[in-house]
């Protein structure tokens, strides 16, 4: 039986999976990134860990899910958005140098959309939508168990769909430091409020309070949970026109924020979608957690791999 080795690189964490043919994880390796330091402390993480990762046995290929637009058919990186050093590098030739297998590189919120198709809360379904929200937004199409691809360098980049004319995008209201915004600029009109209270004087991260907040019925809470949930189901609604999935999947650290969000997301659609689409799609949280990246690399990797034509001797 075959291995397979899945490589999270993002702007907070790398990952790296080792897996069965099966998707039985055999080893786990997570680690922080500092984006302070660079493309190249990444690559030196990458290099210390990966050879325990590759022995012993015979890993048949690696797949990674990478945190910015890439070139899905060369492995190159177009651009990284928070890690400084990545632009234009040949992930997937460094990789094969280092390793001396098959490698293949996508987008990381492609990849977990298509961990979760095959591995989590869309298994069984088609075509699955899959939005990561975090310190960005980005969204992922699988369509019968294969990654939708457009033009390089991109596709499904919800986060980036425009919410009205003057330019504000699905990134400025439902990424996590969006509501981190949000959550600041409320606290300082409702100093004594749960949600308040919570986070004190935190800067950054305030996002992570928001559930307590809503267990305890803070009205505030429900107030910035109700304004994101709408933003998101309007761009979501468009995704629905075009593409008709039968699944959306809410990823990423805000998803954390859990049923209260998923809930208000799915009874916000159906305001948003015409009338012949009824209530739209379902609306899951994410079935693979922090996971769904390097899951969905190992998937990338198997799928990839034997789609490959065989090469004669």
């Amino acid at each position: 039986m075959q291995d397979y080795v899945g490589i999270e690189i993002g702007g907070t964490k790398l990952q790296l999976l080792r897996a069965n043919e099966r998707g039985e994880i055999q080893e786990a390796c997570r680690l922080g990134v500092k984006s302070v330091e660079g493309a190249g402390a990444i690559r030196t993480e990458i290099e210390r860990v990966l050879p325990r990762l590759l022995g012993p046995g015979r890993v048949a290929a690696i797949g990674v899910g990478f945190g910015g637009p890439v070139d899905w058919k060369t492995g190159r990186i177009r651009r990284s958005h928070q890690v400084e050093g990545w632009s234009e590098f040949d992930l997937g030739a460094w990789l094969k140098h280092l390793a001396g297998i098959p490698v293949f590189v996508d987008n990381d919120a492609n990849v977990a959309a298509l961990g979760e198709a095959v591995r989590g809360a869309g298994a069984g379904c088609s075509p699955v939508f899959y939005v990561t929200l975090g310190s960005g937004v980005g969204g992922g199409l699988v369509v019968d168990g294969r990654i939708y691809h457009g033009q390089p360098p991109g596709e499904a980049e919800i986060g980036h769909v425009r919410l009205d004319r003057s330019g504000t995008i699905v990134e400025n209201r439902c990424s996590g430091w969006a509501v981190d915004a949000r959550i600041r600029e409320l606290k300082s009109r409702h100093p004594d409020c749960p949600l308040a209270r919570l986070a004190g004087e935190t800067v950054g991260g305030e996002a992570r309070h928001l559930r307590p907040a809503l267990d305890r019925q803070d009205p505030v809470a429900w107030q910035i949970l109700r304004e994101t949930a709408e933003d998101l189901a309007f761009a979501l609604s468009h995704v629905t026109h075009l593409v008709h999935p039968e699944i959306i999947i809410l990823g990423g650290g805000l998803s954390l924020v859990g049923e209260p969000l998923r809930a208000a997301v799915e009874a916000a659609l159906p305001e948003f979608v015409m009338d012949a689409f009824g209530d739209g799609p379902r609306v899951a949280l994410s079935g693979l957690g922090q996971d769904a990246v390097p899951v969905g690399a190992l998937e990338l990797a198997r799928g990839r791999l034997h789609a490959q034509p065989c090469q004669k001797g």
